[in-house]
């Protein structure tokens, strides 16, 4: 056992923390760890980040489900077309036009997206809320109808880079679904083993997956996702979203520079 498998399940506990607390970037660091600490070529990284993130973000789901934090309804309005879009994403990375260095390149433009999301997020004050006896309003039958599509191209996203899409879905869900951010959460890890799933059998023919590995990563991100949702419980998730959105856009900068 050498120092770098040791530092790589280190960091695959911030894999499982992020999922957990966040509800995303668990992949977004996934894929680089997998690269520039285990040496993975970039196809089989994203292949085991889409196994790792997948099975990870269904156990984090575990204490959300049990603190009633998951809508079934908005997953089964997103999942559906994320799903399909995260195959038809992972067969289009088969083309022969598609390189490796392409499937790079295109990582770290989302990743480098998503920091910047992050960071506004994070930057934006949050409002005071008024005390209302009145039920949440239901999400109008026009936001209902654009869920399904942005689930369909953040979908394509995941299998072609391997990025669950986190980042994406929770604003999708909070904005078009009106869900609370803590539901939105929940529902997001739900949503991302779903895609994560159909994203990982549009791979498994095209590469050389290295079991052992993903199985002991699985674990320690296992670990990390179930501190990060107990976390979630304690933590206000936004006042980190700017933090690790400079992080994501550090590690970015780095994997576009690497190419």
């Amino acid at each position: 056992m050498d120092i770098i498998w040791i530092l790589g399940h280190i960091l695959a506990l911030g894999i499982g923390i992020s999922l957990g607390l966040l509800g995303g970037g668990g992949s977004i660091l996934a894929v680089p760890i997998l690269m520039y600490v285990m040496g993975l070529p970039p196809k089989e990284a994203i292949a085991a980040s889409l196994f790792i993130v997948g099975i990870v973000s269904l156990l984090g789901l575990i204490p959300h489900a049990k603190a009633g934090n998951v809508s079934l309804k908005l997953a089964l309005t997103f999942a559906p077309a994320a799903m399909v879009g995260a195959y038809a994403g992972a067969r289009l990375a088969e083309l022969p036009a598609i390189t490796e260095t392409i499937q790079v390149v295109a990582f770290g433009i989302v990743m480098l997206l998503a920091s910047i999301l992050m960071i506004r997020k994070g930057q934006r004050k949050a409002q005071p809320v008024e005390p209302t006896l009145s039920p949440p309003k239901s999400p109008s039958l026009g936001k209902m109808l654009i869920i399904p599509l942005e689930g369909l191209l953040v979908g394509i996203i995941t299998g072609f880079v391997g990025v669950g899409g986190g980042f994406a879905i929770i604003p999708a869900l909070v904005l078009l679904g009106g869900t609370p951010m803590k539901e939105a959460i929940g529902t997001s890890l739900l949503i991302i083993a779903f895609k994560s799933a159909t994203a990982f059998l549009g791979y498994m023919d095209q590469v050389s997956l290295d079991w052992g590995l993903m199985i002991s990563f699985t674990l320690a991100a296992s670990v990390g996702t179930y501190a990060g949702a107990i976390l979630s419980h304690r933590l206000d998730a936004s006042h980190l979203q700017k933090a690790f959105g400079y992080f994501v856009l550090a590690v970015s900068i780095f994997v576009l520079i690497q190419r």
